[in-house]
This record gives structure tokens, C-alpha cells and sequence, in this order.
């Protein structure tokens, strides 16, 4: 198994660096992260663990051949919010599958997300979905072995742009919401290739209303947090780039889609429920 090739990534950011350091904590796989920027300092540390860190751009087929080249695997992810285009999210995807099949990859694990756009025959639209979903079928009519996992919401969102506000009056917080760790997860689908190959696994260890997020929230950090009940309607409405976009996406995720919980626990036994990761960053609120 050690003189197997794992491909991590094709970025070493939030979701590429998880999966690195789950592959380089096991040890049953070499492994070698991708990035643009390959002496940022999370890249230098996966280095210093191990892996080898090569440089690439997914718009930038001959650099993604290279780092693909002689490759047992790969986690491959695309980020829509680094340009806002589904267009381009699914010209870097498919990009990214047909290099995988030139390169005769044995697994590729693909984060992806449901094409909600198709699956509302077109009542609703989310770009950021909508792509990695062309991106999901694109990967497997072209026959490349991919497993599919579709995250949920990130909990990390709740330390930035979905931070409990301040209230108007007295000292109690708002958390406006219009409705984890992925290393282990994917390990473990690398390591069962024969299981999961072909499978879309959606994942979640909960599924929480808005109301009992907030009480989580104000039993960990002592604060007094309330949901606020604004609607999608009146989320899109707010100033900032992107707002249309993320209620689009609450209105999907009010129609539940399928995370299973049960799965999820079962490929990563250690993964935090959310009360568990808000004990872990209450100082952070």
C-alpha cells in the first residue's frame, strides 16, 4: 500500500489541506498536496509533514497533467466563490475529469453537491450547487471510478459570515440563518475503493432547526442567542456580494436533501456533532 500515490487536492485549502493531513497522519498513502501558491504556510507545513508539494492551476491543463501524472488517486475540488461563475466551476471540473481518465486513475473522490436546478426542473437556481452537480454526471459518464460526497453546511460559517450579530437592544446576540472534518471521511473511502466507488454520500452529523442551533450556541458561550426569523426573501435583500446566491441555497436546503447521518458517523466515528464543536470554539464567539 505505501508504494501507492494518493493525490490530494488539486488545493491545499480548507477541504484539500483536511483531507493532506488525514492522508499523512494514516501513512497508508504517499501523498502530494496541490496548490497555486506553494509556499503559503499551510502548504510548507503539509511539506514538513511529508507530503510533497507540487504547484498547479485548474485552469491550467498542462500543470494539472503534471501533478495527476502516476497518481493511485485523487480528491478533487473546485470553488465556485473564488470566481462566482458556475460556467467556470464546470470547464475546471470537466477539465479535471478528463485528465483523471487520460491518467487512468483508479479513485477519484469528487466533492460535489446536488444540481438543484435539475432536480426543481429549473423553479430553483443555486450556482454554487448547480455546477458541481454538471461536474458529478460529467465524472461518471466518463467512466472515471469516483465516489461523490456532497458537505453540509460549513460549522466554521458560524465564526464568520454567519456570526450571532448583536442585538439592537440589551446584550443578546442574533443568529440570522434564512432556514466537518472531511479528512477521515475521505480515507476511508480511499481505503474501501471496491464499497464506495460509484456512490454519492451526503454528509452531516445532524440535522438541526435554526432555533436549536441558537440554543446550542447560547449553552456553550453563556451568551443569550436567538434565531432571528428573517425569511429567504428578505436575506437576499441584504447588501453584500453573494446574498441572492445563499438564499437560494436555504430554500434548497428546506426541501432536505439527503445527508445521511448514519453513514457519515460510520466513515469518520470522531466527526463533532455541532454542540461538540461549539464547546471545542466557544472562545471564538
Amino acid at each position: 500500500l505505501r508504494a501507492r500515490r494518493a493525490l490530494t487536492g488539486c488545493s491545499a485549502g480548507a477541504q484539500g489541506g483536511g483531507v493532506a493531513r488525514a492522508l499523512l497522519d494514516d501513512g497508508t498513502f504517499k501523498v502530494r498536496a496541490v496548490t497555486r501558491r506553494p509556499r503559503k504556510k499551510e502548504a510548507e507545513e503539509l511539506k514538513r509533514r511529508g507530503a510533497e508539494v507540487v504547484k498547479a492551476d485548474q485552469d491550467d491543463e498542462a500543470s494539472l497533467e503534471r501533478a495527476l501524472a502516476g497518481a493511485y488517486g485523487a480528491f478533487i475540488v473546485t470553488n465556485f466563490w473564488e470566481h462566482c461563475s458556475k460556467e467556470k466551476e464546470i470547464e475546471q471540473g470537466r477539465r479535471l475529469a478528463d485528465l483523471s481518465k487520460r491518467q487512468a486513475l483508479s479513485h477519484v473522490v469528487f466533492s460535489g453537491l446536488e444540481n438543484v436546478q435539475q432536480l426543481t426542473g429549473g423553479q430553483l437556481e443555486v450556482l454554487h450547487f448547480d455546477g458541481k452537480g454538471v461536474v458529478e454526471e460529467y465524472f461518471q459518464k466518463t467512466g472515471v471510478p469516483t465516489t461523490v460526497v456532497r458537505l453540509p453546511f460549513y460549522f466554521e460559517n458560524f465564526l464568520s459570515i454567519f456570526k450571532p450579530q448583536r442585538a439592537q437592544q440589551g446584550d443578546s446576540f442574533v443568529l440570522e440563518l434564512p432556514m466537518e472534518d472531511l479528512g477521515p471521511v475521505v480515507l476511508c473511502l480511499l481505503k474501501s475503493p471496491g464499497e464506495y466507488i460509484g456512490q454519492v454520500i451526503g454528509l452531516s452529523t445532524g440535522k438541526l432547526t435554526r432555533a436549536e442551533y441558537a440554543a446550542i450556541l447560547s449553552q456553550q458561550t453563556g451568551k443569550t442567542i436567538t434565531a432571528s426569523k428573517v425569511s429567504p426573501e428578505e436575506y437576499e435583500q441584504q447588501d453584500f456580494p453573494g446574498a441572492k446566491e445563499l438564499a437560494a441555497m436555504f430554500r434548497f436546503y428546506a426541501l432536505k436533501p439527503e445527508r445521511s447521518v448514519a453513514l457519515t458517523m460510520k466513515l469518520n466515528p470522531k466527526a463533532r456533532t455541532f454542540q461538540q464543536w461549539a464547546g471545542d470554539n466557544k472562545d471564538s464567539f
